[in-house]
């Protein structure tokens, strides 16, 4: 690093929604292993985030606070999502959700949210209230304001305060900024920058773009996605975007692991050296299955994050600390 450039900054967000991204019995089934394998995947990645000392902003369903149905119930928000897909909407299917979490894994996360709590350097943050998809047919600004409040409230209610935002499915919606701005939220996760990875509704997606996105995790399409701390700095709250995310390990592409691999190892490298920011997210149920090799995975990136802090002062920061120091600067500007 050269004397007076920024150091590197190493962001990383997880979408932690269990069973709340899931709404048909299809997928349920196809992916049940996973969001009941999150519960030995979470305390896994905590303890590794400890050791390398990783600040980590785990961007938390609403729906998952709560000990109890009953709970659920009383917070629920009286304005809802319309949606023209009814099958998007989790109010539908409350008869689904057990009385509590000691009966029902799938729709409770309190006890995963206070290890998280318990874990130094973690941020929790919000994932919206109900999974809300904020490009969706049906949907409206009142609706989603009444989703992020709903969100705000049992955080505080639980002696959190939630800063930071992660649109579910990544449908970042421009409209919504203002209205995030007015909840507190300080930072949100928007998308790379490249065609690729634009914001669409499930409707506009195309096999041709997720096609392209799947090579991209192991060959340079899109270029390494990183961001300087002034472009981040330019909007209010602060878009930080993506930069790569982490594809849980698969045996039917094990030959492609060390593409893979690589291509988050070289993004990181260039932020580094170049005094900008690397954001990594995943989902922590993409861990739910093949637990060792996945934590063999995020090890690596873990050592290799350690080696960029001792070689070039690489700091690791969750989404809050980056905004909270970008508003230490702009107030610093102002004052001077």
């Amino acid at each position: 690093m050269r004397k007076g450039q920024e150091k590197g900054r190493f962001v990383i967000s997880l979408d932690f929604e269990i069973n709340w991204g899931v709404r048909d019995q299809q997928t349920l089934d196809q992916y049940g292993q996973n969001l009941l394998g999150v519960r030995q995947a979470i305390p896994a990645m905590l303890a590794l985030f400890a050791e390398f000392e990783l600040r980590v902003t785990w961007a938390t369903v609403g729906l998952l606070f709560f000990r109890t149905k009953a709970e659920m119930l009383a917070h629920l928000p009286e304005v809802r999502p319309q949606y023209a897909d009814s099958n998007l909407s989790p109010y539908l299917v409350m008869d689904q959700v057990g009385e509590s979490e000691a009966v029902d894994q799938y729709h409770f996360g309190h006890s995963l949210i206070e290890q998280i709590r318990r874990t130094p350097g973690q941020e929790m943050a919000t994932h919206t209230f109900c999974h809300y998809y904020c490009l969706e047919r049906g949907q409206t600004a009142e609706s989603f304001r009444a989703d992020l409040t709903a969100a705000v409230q049992v955080a505080q209610e639980q002696g959190m305060t939630l800063q930071s935002l992660v649109f579910p499915r990544n449908q970042y919606n421009a409209e919504y900024i203002a209205i995030c701005e007015e909840l507190g939220i300080t930072s949100y996760r928007g998308n790379e920058s490249s065609w690729i990875y634009k914001e669409r509704s499930e409707e506009q997606q195309s096999l041709y773009k997720r096609g392209a996105r799947l090579l991209d995790a192991y060959v340079d399409l899109s270029g390494p996605n990183c961001h300087t701390l002034d472009d981040i700095a330019r909007q209010f709250p602060y878009n930080i975007p993506a930069s790569r995310f982490l594809r849980p390990w698969s045996g039917r592409l094990q030959a492609l692991e060390g593409l893979r691999l690589r291509r988050i190892l070289s993004g990181m490298e260039y932020a580094a050296r170049h005094g900008q920011v690397f954001h990594l997210w995943w989902h922590p149920h993409n861990f739910g299955v093949n637990i060792p090799q996945n934590m063999a995975v995020l090890r690596r990136i873990a050592e290799h994050y350690r080696y960029l802090h001792a070689t070039y002062g690489m700091e690791s920061q969750a989404m809050g600390d980056l905004a909270t120091e970008l508003q230490s600067r702009s107030s610093a500007v102002t004052a001077s």
